[in-house]
């Protein structure tokens, strides 16, 4: 393994410290909660290894958010990160090929890399509306080929896919014998009928998720990964129990509390990030400099700055985050041009989301050149 720091690592604002960000508009996930909204009660929860696959109770609610699932498909991991770092390690060696659509969570492209594999890139481009191509990942499939990894709804850009290209997706990989890793960590943010959890259509999918971004307690760091190949969980399990052998109790028993409320977190949710949504929409409608692909899932966009205008894009961000407090993701968090930059809208207040916007518009005009 070769490990490098990532971009959207190093330029975090956990790592800049958040008390250096006024209008923090990179975040990709709803406003963070605190503990004591959940009114718990943690004195009696004994501190002992708990089951290696994660609180039956918990996979079980896991399971019950998809169709023909049980919680034996289910296993519970530090985040989507660590159920990601399971699933490369456990299935892939140097010199194995994969194919991700990009852009993609840098995790989803990092640890392959560290590992030694092969990528072939399918690039979702501005200009056709970030589509998914199913004939370019077919193209880019080889006899080797492992997996195919994307993201839905995506991030980025907050593009969906319909119900139909999940499906022909999945006959695709089965039709070639090999997996897909769907990380469908937004699933449950959409604005129009939501996904169905990709693993309960198939044998041949993975699917990722976590409680960091749709309820806004990553400080937990609860993910999992469902699979209903026994033998392939089985594996994860191995990789599972080496890493940590168990989870910690502590988060797993707030897990559970925050997904037993389900409806009532995602009815909030949906209501918070439907405003947010529309301050966006008018501003995007009033900058000139600045254009998108509308998003239709998820709380981030990916707009960019408008390929006519003449600006000095590294003197835009750095103005943007040292003169007027606010701050965007990069492209280069995602492995593209940094004219273009993730807004997560659901994670400011509304106040801070309207100031942080009239501050990328003058940061823009600032760093304007010739």
């Amino acid at each position: 393994m070769n490990y490098s720091r990532m971009p959207i690592e190093l330029e975090s604002p956990e790592q800049l410290g958040y008390d250096t960000i006024r209008y923090n508009l990179s975040e990709s996930s709803v406003a963070d909660r605190r503990l004591g909204e959940l009114n718990l009660k943690l004195d009696d929860i004994l501190l002992c290894y708990g089951d290696h696959r994660g609180a039956p109770d918990l996979r079980a609610l896991v399971a019950k958010t998809g169709e023909g699932l049980a919680a034996d498909d289910v296993l519970i991991t530090a985040g989507a990160a660590g159920a990601l770092f399971i699933i490369s390690t456990s299935m892939l060696k140097a010199g194995d090929h994969i194919v991700v659509v990009r852009p993609n969570y840098a995790t989803n492209i990092e640890t392959p890399r560290a590992i030694g594999c092969d990528l072939s890139f399918i690039d979702l481009k501005f200009e056709d509306g970030f589509r998914l191509d199913l004939g370019k990942i077919e193209e880019a499939i080889r006899p080797d080929t492992k997996y195919v990894s994307v993201t839905y709804p995506h991030n980025p850009t907050g593009v969906m896919i319909s119900q139909e290209e999940l499906r022909a997706l999945i006959d695709l990989v089965e039709r070639k014998g090999i997996r897909l890793l769907f990380d469908e960590t937004y699933r449950e943010m959409t604005s129009g009928p939501m996904l169905p959890l990709a693993a309960g259509l198939s044998d041949r999918v993975i699917s990722v998720s976590s409680l960091s971004k749709t309820y806004g307690i990553p400080g937990i760091r609860i993910g999992w990964l469902v699979t209903r190949d026994s033998a392939l969980m089985e594996t994860f399990l191995a990789a599972r129990e080496q890493i940590g052998i168990s989870g910690s109790m502590v988060d797993e028993y707030i897990a559970y509390v925050a997904l037993s409320r389900r409806e009532d977190w995602l009815a909030f949710n949906n209501a918070r990030i439907a405003s947010a949504f529309a301050i966006v929409k008018d501003w995007i409608a009033s900058e000139p400099l600045v254009e998108w692909v509308e998003p239709s899932g998820g709380c981030v966009c990916f707009p960019r700055i408008v390929p006519s205008a003449k600006v000095d894009v590294a003197g835009f961000h750095e103005r943007l985050y040292r003169k007027h407090d606010t701050y965007v993701g990069r492209g280069r968090w995602f492995e593209q041009d940094d004219r273009h930059f993730r807004i997560g809208y659901a994670w400011p207040n509304e106040d801070e989301l309207r100031k942080g916007l009239a501050a990328i518009s003058a940061a823009i005009r600032e760093s304007l050149v010739g």
